[in-house]
């Protein structure tokens, strides 16, 4: 029997789309999964391909041709290092390992550190797209040992979603973890995306007392601006959906409560080690720790008190406001992930081009969005761009868009409805366009009580002062 040319193991929704996007594209497959139910699914699924199913690790790696280029889709953490305990004893120099799933990027180094001396190179690649992303052409962001991409880039860029100017969604991002930390970086942006979208969707249900069906139709008319993107396009389809069982609206049935998977968390702890502010992602992550806390928020309202929305204004007046304040805020949150890469770049010395990064994620990706043609324009101009506030493009919107923005946020806090993304990525704009700050006061306190010292304006140098009243 002839070799097989890849090799998928963990055979979930994600793997089992992504072996059968690779088949399409002429490239013979073979799959491997501790669960013998999906390798059999597996087996079905294929038959009458150019794809094998098998049962054992010992089988999976003689079916495979050599370099061996396996691809591993499983859990991130213990399991993928499971998977290569044990394919290790079946592998040999020149083959090569690929971790598809969301791993943190200090677990790639770390394997990539381990593999050393061995001659087995390793992939860590980030994959977006969801299921349907996987099986029709998702946006892939590897990273890891250079002189893996020959082997990996005719397949990986043949199965990755292409952009409008038929370019894939598929480059090389740079050594070492590189590739799973921009994909961190793209979950957190795709946080601060989503609540965004559904701060929107609050205010124009809570305080405008839109139906679903309305605001289906906003979310359409936006999607055909400056807001396309793929989330704004499936919030339209969300809210015109209905329940089969009930008639009611899909979105009016399913309870508040968010669930996460850890990317966003990683990306908000990650800025904090780096000293980089990401607030707008950071609250987006807190805003699904609170949705989880239910019991409490229902017993909460009956205990705390607050004004009662009502609003006498323009409505579309309004909503058009609503729809700039939320083009500023999702500005200010891929302005944070830009300079969360930019920081971890001058760290990790990956050489990060983040205008390829933002073609990468133009289709196939959740957060594919119109704009990011305008973020790669942004750092074609100016690769060295400290902010993407301060490309003129970006700067000229905000200075467009900030008043509306303020005027939502400020009625939003009159009315008593919660939106801590709007609210935090206008505090990052006004705080980063502030050029003096009052943290001349916090670390004057520092100094006072823990003798922390400071710097002055006027003079180099570190300083304290023995203050007065002090005990």
């Amino acid at each position: 029997m002839a070799k097989q040319k890849f090799g998928i193991v963990g055979l979930g929704v994600m793997g089992e789309n992504l072996a059968l996007n690779i088949e399409s594209r002429g490239v013979s497959v073979v799959g491997f999964d501790l669960d013998p139910k999906k390798v059999d699914s597996f087996a079905k699924r294929t038959q009458g391909k150019k794809a094998l199913a098998v049962n054992t690790v010992a089988e999976f790696v003689a079916s495979l041709e050599s370099p061996r280029r396996i691809l591993m889709m499983v859990p991130a953490g213990k399991p993928v290092d499971a998977v290569i305990r044990d394919l290790r004893p079946y592998l040999a120099a020149g083959d090569l390992l690929i971790d598809g799933g969301n791993t943190m990027f200090t677990d790639t180094e770390r394997r990539i550190k381990d593999l050393e001396g061995t001659g087995i190179l390793y992939v860590g690649t980030g994959v977006s797209g969801g299921e349907e992303g996987a099986l029709h052409g998702p946006a892939i962001m590897p990273g890891g040992n250079p002189e893996a991409w020959p082997l990996v880039k005719p397949v990986l860029q043949a199965i990755a979603a292409k952009a409008e100017d038929g370019a894939p969604c598929c480059d090389w991002v740079g050594p070492g973890g590189a590739g799973h930390f921009v994909k961190m970086v793209h979950n957190g942006i795709e946080y601060g995306d989503m609540q965004i979208i559904c701060e929107a969707f609050f205010l124009m249900e809570r305080l405008l007392g839109l139906s679903p069906d309305e605001m289906s139709k906003v979310f359409a008319e936006w999607n055909q601006g400056e807001l396309s993107s793929y989330l704004v396009g499936i919030t339209a389809e969300i809210l015109a959906k209905k329940d089969p069982e009930t008639g009611k609206p899909m979105v009016a049935i399913i309870l508040d409560t968010a669930e996460q998977k850890g990317t966003g968390k990683w990306t908000s702890q990650v800025s904090l080690d780096l000293g980089v502010p990401a607030p707008t992602i950071a609250d987006a992550v807190f805003a699904r720790t609170l949705s989880a806390i239910k019991k409490e928020r229902v017993a909460a309202s009956s205990v705390l008190t607050g004004p009662k929305p009502a609003f006498s204004g323009d409505k579309p007046a309004f909503i058009e406001m609503i729809r700039k304040a939320l083009f500023a805020s999702k500005i200010c949150s891929y302005a944070q992930g830009f300079q969360l890469m930019r920081t971890a770049d001058q760290e990790h010395h990956w050489s990060l081009n983040f205008g390829s990064i933002s073609s990468l994620w133009r289709a196939g990706c959740i957060i594919r969005a119109q704009f990011l043609g305008k973020i790669k324009e942004a750092y074609d101009r100016n690769p060295g761009l400290a902010n993407l506030l301060l490309d003129p493009y970006f700067s000229q919107v905000m200075s467009n868009y900030h008043q509306a923005w303020r005027k939502v946020v400020a009625v939003a806090a009159e009315n008593g409805i919660a939106v801590p993304a709007f609210m935090s990525a206008l505090a990052y704009y006004d705080g980063y366009r502030t050029a003096v700050l009052p943290a001349n006061l916090l670390q004057a306190q520092r100094d006072y009580f823990g003798a922390h010292t400071y710097e002055r304006v006027d003079k180099e140098g570190k300083f304290h002062t023995s203050w007065s009243g002090q005990k």
